[in-house]
């Protein structure tokens, strides 16, 4: 079961861990990374102790919407016309 639950909004970005983090109350850092999270992943887990908590987020925010060339598929390529 976990220990908590925390909206995303609640986490600090750690630059050095590249990962959302959560104080635990052992004394660390509850961790996701944003790939986590763009794989669905919704459990931040404490690397110290056996802790963890369900990560309340919108999927969407975190998904990848690039297509494999890096366009915006929503926006398409601009074509010139002769």
């Amino acid at each position: 079961m976990s220990y908590d639950d925390v909206e995303i909004e609640d986490m600090q970005w750690n630059e050095e861990l590249q990962a959302h983090t959560y104080p635990c109350p052992c004394g660390d850092l509850f961790q996701i990374t944003k790939e986590d999270l763009k794989l669905g992943e919704e459990i931040a887990r404490c690397p110290s102790c056996s802790l963890y908590i369900t990560v309340i987020y919108n999927a969407e925010d975190f998904a990848d919407n690039k297509s494999k060339n890096g366009l915006d598929p929503q926006k398409g390529q601009a074509v010139a016309v002769a």
